[in-house]
């Protein structure tokens, strides 16, 4: 199955952050566009000039964006997914450019599942703290990352 930009955008922002309210699930939008149109590192080379769907299907990045983790069924994945009208909105918002002030640049977030984050996420030193928004933690690069 085949989706559209706008539709995997839709999808993966609903998987990753639904509970989240409206800038919960813009800042996981704007996150993903980030990584789309970073100029350097990791993401720069596998985004391949701006490709949605190598950023949502980078092996090990997005837990919904794959069916399976650690051998066993992940029922929390986009395929499952059935967004709505808001998830379309953030993602025609994204798409159209747009991105929440209060995540930056940022190219990580992650929920640490307790009431505060790490200071570093990835943990080899290449994001640092930016800011949280309810549940997740968002991290800006730090010069390390563009030697990813």
């Amino acid at each position: 199955m085949s989706f559209s930009d706008r539709e995997l955008l839709a999808r993966i922002v609903m998987c990753e952050a639904g509970g989240e309210g409206d800038n919960g699930m813009k800042a996981v939008a704007s996150v993903i566009m980030n990584r789309v149109n970073v100029s350097t590192g990791e993401y720069f080379r596998i985004s391949q000039g701006g490709n949605i769907r190598n950023i949502i299907f980078q092996q090990g990045q997005f837990n919904c964006a794959t069916d399976m983790l650690q051998g066993t069924y992940n029922p929390q994945n986009i395929y499952n997914m059935t967004p709505d009208e808001t998830h379309y909105a953030i993602a025609d918002w994204a798409l159209s450019g747009n991105r929440l002030n209060a995540a930056g640049d940022c190219l990580w977030f992650m929920n640490p599942f307790r009431p505060t984050c790490p200071k570093e996420f990835p943990y080899n030193g290449t994001g640092s703290l930016h800011t949280r928004i309810l549940n997740h933690c968002f991290y800006t690069p730090t010069s390390l990352y563009a030697s990813t």
